[in-house]
């Protein structure tokens, strides 16, 4: 349903306003903070008003664009409508959406990736400008100021405190009973900060809502539009694979008391891969209910804490399909007591995860045979979707892993490479790497033995004799690299499309 206009129905002080009446207010060259993790909990009706107003005004000869800050990706009617529209001047920290990356990587949109724990911080701090306006969905707002937020938190606490005016979508899709699920909590900004005092997944730190002064909130409008859910893929040969990988490798490392018997808080990324790997942990004999400190919860997430196998999520988006979220809303007073939404500085927080000891699962695009990960790139150039935040949990994970299929294209890619085209995670903060072929334990091993390890464990067999032989090739060194065949197999898919034909004799003949 689209968002509705009714001043009659309003017993608070603020105004009722349409969508197209808050739309008006936005000014071209004016900056936005939307609420939004994923499609969960991101503003949707007003974007869609300011992508019309965009049109309408580039169709008249003005311009129109706006920056746009987020919690990370978010929904079509955010993302997609104003990239449509060819709304976006700037967009951070993390995007998903096709129309919106084809502006990125055309570099018509000034796109910046960015960790997305440090996002409120440099709000606060000044780095990213002046905000004009916080733009957030809501299932109850009170007189005196009282936000509660829907299904995410995002950078939502920060952007209203720090925008010069509010805009709150009252979204009834969303009970008001959700009071009670989010724990907002900000840390001060050095130098006083202190300790961000978690010290169990489950120890709620802040309030109920986002406070506010109630005089920067200058419209309310009234909608009822669910969450634009993307359906996640049924498990298939490959991911089902990576996820009982991950779950032995687990199971092995406590087994041989490298993990307490108690399991460890479980961090996962967001997908299908990530979907796989958490059933296959729940449905593994040696593994013991645990809990989850994690940016995410999603669908795999629901179904096991209500079969006993998570005991307590904390995360910072319900990126859940409408099914599992209706079932949370049917079984609410549960899961508020086994379940907490922060706000991303804290739900991804480096400070936590060290201290409570998390396993991070994150999803690779790319691997070199040295343990680097491309989290981020197609071929060195093309943006996919950004870091997210998989840089805030791998460099502090108690144990760090990465995931992957080994080929990609029908088997023309192989993800796992001699040099990584681009590089968002060095060797250094990547423990294990995990494909459908198996899982290669990286730690205290340097360079050379780390490739064998890769190559034996976790490359497809169509490749294996072409990686060992890169390595014949390229002895020299602490690290065995040569710079003419380091890109050898991205170049021979650039020039036929297909890796297996690389010829390295011929590579090294020329260099």
């Amino acid at each position: 349903m689209e968002a509705t206009l009714d001043k009659s129905k309003s017993s608070l002080p603020f105004p009722v306003l349409s969508a197209e009446e808050a739309a008006a207010m936005v000014n071209h060259n004016q900056t936005i903070g939307f609420s939004g993790f994923t499609p969960a909990g991101a503003a949707k009706a007003i974007p869609r008003a300011i992508a019309a107003k965009a049109r309408t005004e580039h169709e008249a000869g003005r311009p129109f664009q706006i920056g746009v800050l987020t919690g990370a990706s978010t929904g079509a009617s955010l993302d997609g409508e104003l990239a449509k529209a060819n709304a976006v001047s700037w967009r951070t920290p993390y995007q998903s959406d096709s129309d919106l990356r084809a502006l990125i990587n055309k570099n018509e949109t000034n796109y910046f990736d960015m960790h997305l724990s440090v996002v409120p911080q440099y709000v606060r701090y000044g780095f990213l400008g002046k905000v004009d306006w916080a733009i957030v969905e809501a299932c109850d707002v009170t007189a005196d100021g009282e936000i509660i937020l829907t299904t995410s938190v995002g950078v939502s606490p920060t952007y209203c405190r720090y925008a010069d005016k509010i805009l709150i979508e009252l979204n009834s899709a969303h009970p008001a009973a959700l009071r009670g699920i989010h724990d907002i909590y900000e840390p001060l900004d050095p130098p006083a900060r202190r300790e961000i005092p978690i010290y169990s997944v489950s120890d709620r730190i802040g309030s109920e809502a986002v406070k506010v002064d109630p005089k920067k909130i200058v419209g309310i409008v009234r909608t009822n539009i669910p969450d634009e859910a993307r359906p996640f893929k049924d498990l298939d040969p490959t991911t089902k694979k990576i996820g009982e990988n991950v779950a032995e490798f687990l199971a092995k490392e406590m087994h041989e008391g490298r993990i307490p018997k108690t399991f460890l808080p479980i961090q996962s990324g967001v997908g299908n891969v990530a979907n796989a790997v958490l059933s296959a942990l729940g449905e593994h004999p040696d593994i013991p209910a645990f809990d989850m400190y994690s940016e995410v919860v999603q669908d795999s997430v629901v179904d096991m804490m209500l079969e006993g196998k998570i005991n307590f999520v904390s995360g910072t988006s319900l990126s859940v399909s409408n099914e599992k979220l209706q079932l949370i809303y049917d079984n609410l007073d549960e899961f508020r007591k086994r379940m907490v939404l922060r706000p991303q500085e804290i739900s991804n927080h480096p400070e936590v995860a060290r201290r409570i000891g998390i396993v991070s699962i994150n999803t690779a695009i790319e691997v070199d045979i040295f343990g680097n990960i491309n989290s981020t790139h197609i071929l060195g150039k093309s943006m996919m979707n950004g870091i997210g935040g998989s840089g805030d949990f791998t460099r502090s994970a108690y144990l760090s892993i990465f995931t992957c299929p080994s080929v990609a294209k029908g088997g023309k890619i192989s993800a796992i490479v001699p040099q990584c085209s681009h590089i968002d995670h060095s060797e250094h903060s990547v423990q294990a790497v995990i494909t459908e072929q198996g899982y290669a334990n990286l730690r205290c091993k340097n360079p050379k033995l780390r490739a064998e390890e890769i190559i034996d464990k976790c490359v497809h067999p169509s490749y294996k004799g072409i990686l060992q032989d890169y390595c014949t090739h390229a002895q020299s060194g602490y690290t065995p690299q040569t710079f003419g065949l380091a890109y050898g197999m991205h170049q021979q898919f650039l020039k036929s499309g297909d890796m297996h034909d690389v010829d390295w004799a011929a590579l090294t003949a020329a260099e």
